[in-house]
């Protein structure tokens, strides 16, 4: 079974708490883009497995994607043996998901192979436990995400954006950017609220913020010098996606996009990406 994987930006990341157990509440504007990992799926064996030709995933059971396929197995309780092959495209460590996607592709896959006996809901609770993340790879949809990211409602404005990411080729890791995030110190300074987004939809100039990236530029300034170069070619607005490291620059012309990805592109260290929000489900698995 193969599956594609797709990367997520935030167009905006709103820090709102701090709960007693640690977690933060947030409130985020999510989307899928078509930069994917392939996911394979080959049954059989005695064990779970992983493979992949990316030196910088584990390959035991600490990847998430294991853990994905150990919970599937628990709950339906068998004890079946998977190789998960995973093809990296999605840059690692990088404020795009790219973790929880893959581990989101093993649960949809394994219930589809094993005749849906979960719904879509009971396998959203199931990656919860796994990531904060998961939950919205599951969802498939734009989505307006709160709590810690698991309360989720389908966001149905228009995002007619050429998405180019920006990447530094350096690791950022998340739990380490909340440690340091000082919420009287965050970024959003104007609340973002639902209805606002209802009676106006995504706006570029109100709404693209992220509390988390002072942090990540403090410890990476050149986060904010991809936020400029991308400005400097003609994006409508760049913002670092999650915790960073990863910037993405918002264009209406696909071919100024096409000309900053060129400019940008010719520093050989940084990855770039070109991609479309993904605004409907798609037909992710193939047998």
């Amino acid at each position: 079974m193969k599956i594609l994987s797709p990367a997520k930006i935030n167009l905006f990341l709103q820090v709102t708490g701090k709960r007693p157990d640690g977690y933060h509440e947030l409130f985020s504007l999510m989307c899928c883009v078509d930069l994917f990992d392939t996911i394979m799926l080959q049954f059989g064996g005695d064990r779970i497995a992983i493979e992949s030709s990316n030196s910088q995933i584990p390959l035991d059971d600490t990847n998430i994607a294991h853990q994905a396929a150990t919970r599937f197995f628990k709950c339906l309780k068998i004890t079946d043996g998977l190789t998960i092959r995973i093809e990296k495209s999605i840059p690692v460590a990088a404020g795009l998901g790219g973790g929880s996607s893959n581990a989101a592709s093993v649960l949809a896959g394994l219930n589809r192979h094993y005749g849906l006996p979960f719904s879509r809901s009971e396998l959203m609770s199931m990656g919860l436990g796994l990531g904060a993340d998961v939950p919205f790879f599951l969802f498939q949809k734009p989505a307006l995400a709160s709590g810690i990211g698991e309360k989720l409602k389908a966001y149905q404005g228009p995002l007619p954006f050429r998405i180019l990411l920006v990447n530094p080729g350096i690791e950022v890791h998340t739990a380490e950017v909340y440690q340091n995030l000082n919420l009287r110190l965050t970024k959003c300074k104007k609340k973002i609220t639902k209805p606002s987004l209802k009676q106006s939809g995504f706006d570029v100039s109100q709404h693209l913020c992220n509390d988390l990236e002072n942090v990540t530029i403090d410890k990476y300034p050149e986060i904010g010098s991809l936020k400029t170069q991308l400005l400097k070619h003609g994006a409508l607005g760049a913002l670092m996606s999650g915790s960073g490291p990863t910037v993405f620059g918002l264009f209406s012309d696909p071919h100024k996009a096409e000309r900053a990805r060129q400019a940008i592109g010719d520093h050989t260290r940084l990855n770039v990406y070109m991609a479309d929000i993904i605004t409907e489900a798609f037909p992710a698995i193939t047998d």
